[in-house]
């Protein structure tokens, strides 16, 4: 129950539908308590008038003699409400024939019967208000824990996506969650239940007879400790499930994201066999599971049986030495089985307990996670666009791999910063350093003079437009993908947006033009197609600061060409950075950083770097060669 301690804050926010249903479930199992009593009592009067009146007249007494000595009484709870209410219990006062018995009998039966009928209706009403409280605060509370889950999704830093499988987080947030619902809401309304129905049925039984009360209820221990052994197997099988679960979604998910390069490489089969091993890995742990859920039912209906069993023998002997009546034994027999579906639930709502601990040891696990990335200022930041690397280095946490080692520099408002080099340069991570989607290890990152650990981290996001190498596109419209950083942005400036990242053409070639729904991840576009949507994102937003992170590497150059010269446009009095391994691309830059190893090698503009004859002359000379129009 420690994990499950963190769900103690949800119970508090929804006390008032908790103690309601806890109410209500002591109503219901005060109504079930009560409808055996009045069995009991039917069978006691029956008895009576067989023993009392119809016995001895049968064996030959005068009628006079047998009535007048032994008047019949309404039972103990009908003449209760009798007072209560002040309604007669029969039309006349005691009977003083075999007819008239017969019909006092009959309409004390009436009675009863009509009594029974009004409790079960009554436990029937608060028992679906038991529901209507406990079972929705239980979804309200599963709302909120999700809501929770999303939050820190959002939250944590890329470094932790790297740490962590997608299907492992999309299982925790579904399969997690609903196992904690499951003890939110059915095993607490049971565990009430089971407490409650307790302590008034035991209550009830000792107060009729402590003996037969003690007999009935000697097996009860025996489960108890069944469902301790057990509970603790359950305890270890569940969270081996779950475990396989989240690899299981993890490997699914990453097939569905992969399909095209599986079947282009012919991996189909191969695929397959790897799902079929997890899947059949999931299956043999989970059937294990179900065989220790399996031994509760069983060990709680025989010991139940045995209950009653000797209930009636110990009841019998009771009622032939006068310390019981008959009515007594029926009204027992009701009580043991009336426990039955209480004690049957202890071996499923220790299960769900168990399973939901597991689940939310593993929520708590996630949730305790602090973000390496934190907002620290409560005011928002205004934004100017002036850019400082002060020596700045970076490790990653995750990999150990040193990216960036030594950078400075200094970039003006309305600048505009071209980062180049090979491949594993640590050009991207520069971009993402400005983005504050990593901290650096080394050295500060300064934004108009203040760190960004000082700054409004919405503020500082709001105001940068950053399209990522790995282009990610919703399955959305296009046109809403477009719009996906500006809320309410009009149809007008979306297409102003992709005339300028020269898109405008295409989407319009589509049957339904910016209506057209992508697939996942727009796997119906081309890769420049999908890049110049993302620059699109970029510029309706109108950001002080536009980040470019070789968000061209998948166009043509005469479309590079047409695109950096509505780029240029756009990114006047804005500070910008691009990043490319592209010498067209960059040469037009105030500012060009070489970067190799994680170092800056070489900086100048596109002129002075070709005079010092370095790397970039280098680069510059090779794509030069390799370019289709020749030598510029």
């Amino acid at each position: 129950m420690g994990a499950l301690a963190a769900l103690n804050p949800f119970f508090w926010k929804y006390r008032g539908r908790l103690a309601l249903g806890m109410l209500f479930v002591l109503l219901t199992n005060a109504f079930s308590v009560f409808a055996p009593v009045v069995i009991g009592e039917g069978i006691n009067l029956l008895e009576s008038a067989y023993t009392v009146f119809l016995a001895p007249l049968d064996a030959g007494r005068p009628a006079e003699d047998v009535f007048s000595n032994a008047p019949l009484a309404a039972p103990p709870t009908l003449s209760t409400l009798s007072r209560w209410t002040g309604l007669g219990t029969a039309p006349f006062d005691a009977p003083q024939s075999r007819e008239e018995l017969v019909r006092f009998v009959t309409f004390i039966a009436g009675m009863q019967a009509l009594l029974y009928m009004l409790a079960y209706l009554l436990k029937g009403v608060f028992s679906f208000m038991t529901r209507q409280t406990i079972i929705v605060m239980s979804r309200l509370i599963e709302y909120d824990l999700k809501e929770a889950i999303y939050d820190q999704y959002q939250r944590l830093p890329s470094a932790f996506y790297k740490q962590n499988a997608t299907g492992d987080l999309m299982n925790r947030i579904s399969e997690d969650v609903s196992k904690v619902r499951m003890y939110l809401g059915p095993a607490v309304m049971y565990g009430m239940t089971l407490a409650t129905m307790m302590v008034l049925t035991v209550g009830v039984m000792l107060r009729i007879d402590p003996v037969l009360t003690l007999w009935s209820l000697a097996p009860l221990p025996l489960m108890s400790l069944a469902v301790y052994k057990v509970s603790a197997r359950i305890h270890q099988k569940s969270d081996a499930v779950q475990s396989q679960q989240s690899l299981l979604s993890a490997k699914v998910q990453q097939d569905f994201s992969g399909i095209r390069i599986l079947a282009a490489h012919r991996r189909e089969k191969r695929a397959t066999q790897r799902f079929e091993s997890a899947a059949d890995e999931y299956k043999f742990r989970t059937l294990d599971l179900v065989k220790v859920d399996a031994m509760f039912m069983p060990i709680i209906v025989m010991l139940v049986g045995l209950s009653t069993i000797l209930t009636i023998y110990v009841g019998g002997l009771r009622v032939f030495s006068g310390d019981l009546q008959l009515g007594h034994i029926f009204q027992f027999v009701f009580y043991v089985n009336l426990l039955t579906w209480p004690f049957a639930s202890v071996g499923w709502v220790t299960s769900l307990v168990q399973k939901a601990s597991a689940s939310q040891a593993r929520i708590n696990a996630f949730l305790e996670v602090e973000p390496s990335i934190a907002n620290t200022a409560e005011a928002p930041s205004e934004i100017q666009g002036r850019i400082t690397f002060k020596d700045v280095g970076l490790t990653y946490p995750d990999s150990g791999i040193r990216a960036l080692d030594g950078l400075s520099f200094d970039l003006e408002p309305g600048q505009t910063l071209a980062v180049i080099g090979r491949t594993g340069s640590g050009k991207t991570t520069l971009a993402q350093l400005v983005a504050r989607l990593y901290d650096p290890t080394d050295g500060v990152v300064e934004v108009d003079g203040q760190p960004l650990k000082s700054l409004h981290l919405p503020s500082l996001r709001g105001a940068i437009g950053y399209v990522p190498q790995d282009v990610f596109l919703f399955s959305d419209t296009i046109a809403e993908n477009i719009r996906f950083g500006v809320d309410h942005a009009e149809q007008a400036e979306v297409e102003q947006a992709a005339k300028n990242a020269h898109v405008h053409d295409n989407i319009t070639g589509f049957s339904e033009g910016y209506d057209t729904l992508l697939g996942e991840r727009g796997v119906n576009l081309s890769g420049g197609q999908k890049q110049r949507i993302s620059i699109a994102r970029a510029v309706l937003r109108k950001p002080r600061i536009l980040i470019f992170d070789d968000c061209l590497s998948a166009v043509d150059t005469e479309t590079e060409a047409i695109i950096l010269g509505n780029l240029r446009r756009i990114m006047e009095g804005r500070t910008a950075i691009i990043v490319s391994h592209r010498v067209s691309t960059v040469r037009d830059a105030d500012l060009i950083l070489v970067l190799d190893e994680g170092r800056i090698v070489e900086r100048g503009t596109h002129a002075e770097l070709l005079e010092i004859q370095g790397l970039y002359a280098d680069l510059h000379q090779k794509q030069e060669r390799s370019s289709p129009e020749g030598p510029a």
